[in-house]
């Protein structure tokens, strides 16, 4: 899909937080300024966040509870973690027991790590447009509308 726009890229996260729930993980890869946090925004406001949503990149962890949000979300971003073996001081696991984990710079974790994420590309193509690419789990099969 091509995301022509900043608020393109924040509606389809926005329409994404629709199919989001309980126990789902979204990965979000791609370079600097790819549109991760954009979509993150997006998604987070679909969920009834009404602040600012900024990367999490030197907390590493951003937790968005109710009742801002409709569903509990950590956004995170790896980006910064030394070793991926530090991942499990971050209690991601205990976040996805009761909501959903957003993840920017997953390739920073193990590999095989959340296995069961719906992955989501961005690929810069100029100033303003973005393809968006996904790999959909089982679980993501019959919510993920978009192509992959």
């Amino acid at each position: 899909m091509i995301l022509g726009s900043a608020a393109e890229t924040e509606s389809c996260g926005a329409a994404c937080a629709k199919l989001l729930r309980a126990g789902d993980i979204i990965t979000l890869s791609g370079a600097l300024g790819a549109g991760k946090t954009t979509f993150a925004r997006g998604l987070l406001r679909g969920l009834g966040y009404a602040g600012e949503v900024v990367s999490p990149s030197f907390a590493l962890v951003v937790p968005y509870d109710p009742p801002e949000v409709g569903l509990p979300v950590l956004h995170v971003d790896l980006y910064r973690l030394g070793h991926s073996e530090d991942l499990t001081e971050l209690g991601l696991d205990d976040g996805l027991a009761q909501g959903a984990l957003i993840i920017e710079w997953p390739e920073r974790l193990r590999d095989g790590c959340y296995p069961e994420a719906l992955a989501v590309q961005f690929e810069m193509i100029d100033g303003q447009q973005r393809r968006l690419t996904a790999s959909s789990p089982p679980t993501w099969k019959k919510r993920w509308p978009y192509p992959a």
